[in-house]
């Protein structure tokens, strides 16, 4: 069975932070300014996430029969994009 934590009993790592403490506190950019710049916020951000595809997609909620759906689902992976080029060759 996992012990209660308690509360009152003081954790040695993290300690209670005090007004005192508060007052010495500095901000990380002044303490680590090459991880906390704005050039490097601005490198994180520009590096962060997915690319940036050429063709800007939409995204729509669409009811389809479930057969339907199955089937597109059955050719495998990439379906959605084979439907995507379906629909545009039909337009």
């Amino acid at each position: 069975m996992k012990r209660k934590s308690n509360p009152r009993k003081a954790d040695r790592e993290n300690p209670v932070w005090t007004k005192e403490t508060f007052a010495r506190a500095r901000k990380a950019r002044d303490v680590l300014p090459e991880s906390f710049g704005a050039a490097s916020a601005a490198k994180m951000l520009k590096s962060r996430g997915r690319p940036k595809s050429g063709r800007a997609r939409t995204s729509i909620s669409l009811r389809l029969p479930s057969e339907t759906l199955a089937r597109w689902k059955a050719t495998g992976p990439g379906w959605q994009t084979r439907m995507a080029e379906a629909l545009s060759r039909a337009v």
